[in-house]
């Protein structure tokens, strides 16, 4: 597609590994420049703003999913048959087979052992005190609460999370990221077709019940693989993510934990504020599926449109002060979940998990410090740390 006239051109790569790890100056210079914004690199309309950002996300009629919503043809193909990448009636559908496991009241009847799980991974982290936020605390509650819902074998979880990270990398446009994702992204859905294949998934489980749909015609057995890696890497990664994140800015800003441990009332403002502030998942695109509009804008049939959802949590136009951290903040409305039909699943799940590890935390520890440099892990759409130096102070 050739670059549409009347649209501000950004030039710059927001792919680059620089932008990856530090991606806030780039968009605020893409939020100064429209609502509507031609990156020429990636050759796709990107919106920086809160505004537009939202009435996309919820008008799935005119911007679709089921084109794909990565920023490269080769995955999108290869993700056909997803509840992400579906729309209408057969979205519908796909999420209504899995979703319930992720509504308030299945959540309620995990809660207590979430709880209990997330004392033990605290408790271990204290007795060390020196320790890595994301191998030992943001990665290890997921990892226990998330295979065992969706139903993927006990025995081999030892790649889960860098299969995982990997199946979200591809999103991205083609670059090295991706390509060199792409290996491990093959592998995850090898295995998962194999373990559906020999039916070898956990026994009352989220995959054992889409294999008993297949067995009754809801949907086709080929559709359970897919399905099954819908729900599992979404809810490993975005969930560390926003662990993660809320370890290192309690961790930069003491005053904040102070003020968390002396009013938890404040508990899912604070979980709000992170994914606000550290969106977990960058940008998804869209695809126009007929002549539109965006702020004025024409938008022709079949163009792509990037969600910018890390920007527009951080757009001045939406927030006071939107680059500081404060839990007093009422963050509800941020977009790091996503917005309409395609809102994120399992953001009850990631809820649930993040708030029993600041509980925990809260009940054990005086002060999280950071004991050495953070590295950002490089994703093309997953925001998190790889590595996390912290010292937890009893």
């Amino acid at each position: 597609m050739s670059a549409p006239k009347d649209v501000p051109v950004y030039p710059a790569n927001i792919y680059s590994e620089h932008a990856i790890v530090d991606p806030y100056p780039h968009y605020t210079r893409l939020r100064a420049h429209g609502p509507l914004v031609w990156l020429s690199r990636h050759r796709v309309y990107a919106l920086p703003r809160f505004t537009e950002c939202k009435a996309v996300l919820r008008d799935d009629k005119a911007f679709v999913s089921g084109g794909g919503v990565a920023l490269n043809p080769i995955t999108n193909r290869l993700s056909r048959g997803t509840t992400l990448t579906s729309d209408g009636p057969e979205h519908d559908q796909r999420r209504k087979l899995v979703a319930h496991r992720m509504l308030p009241r299945a959540l309620r009847a995990i809660s207590d052992n979430v709880d209990r799980l997330a004392a033990d991974v605290v408790d271990a982290a204290v007795a060390r005190g020196t320790v890595d936020g994301v191998a030992d605390l943001a990665s290890t509650l997921p990892h226990a609460v998330v295979p065992d819902l969706v139903g993927w074998p006990r025995d081999a979880r030892g790649d889960l999370l860098r299969w995982g990270a990997a199946t979200f990398d591809v999103l991205g446009p083609l670059n090295k990221q991706a390509i060199k994702s792409a290996a491990a992204s093959l592998q995850m859905l090898r295995f998962a077709k194999r373990v559906v294949g020999r039916r070898g998934v956990i026994e009352g489980s989220m995959a054992h019940e889409l294999l008993v749909a297949a067995d009754s015609g809801k949907l086709s057995h080929a559709e359970c693989a897919p399905l099954m890696i819908d729900y599992i890497a979404p809810s490993l990664d975005t969930t560390i993510s926003a662990i993660s994140s809320a370890l290192y800015l309690f961790a930069t800003h003491p005053q904040q934990w102070r003020m968390l441990k002396d009013d938890r009332s404040l508990l899912n403002n604070a979980v709000n504020e992170v994914v606000r502030y550290e969106a977990p998942v960058r940008a998804f695109a869209r695809h126009a599926s007929r002549d539109t509009e965006i702020a004025g804008v024409r938008i022709p049939a079949g163009a792509r449109v990037l969600v910018m959802y890390a920007s527009a949590n951080r757009d001045e136009r939406e927030w006071d002060d939107p680059d500081t951290f404060d839990i007093r903040r009422d963050a509800n409305r941020h977009l790091g979940f996503g917005q309409g039909a395609h809102a994120c699943a399992g953001q009850g799940l990631a809820r649930l998990e993040t708030s029993a590890m600041l509980q925990a935390l809260l009940d054990r520890v005086d002060r999280i410090e950071l004991a050495g440099e953070p590295t950002w892990a490089l994703n093309n759409i997953i925001r998190r740390h790889e590595r996390l130096p912290l010292e937890l102070i009893p």
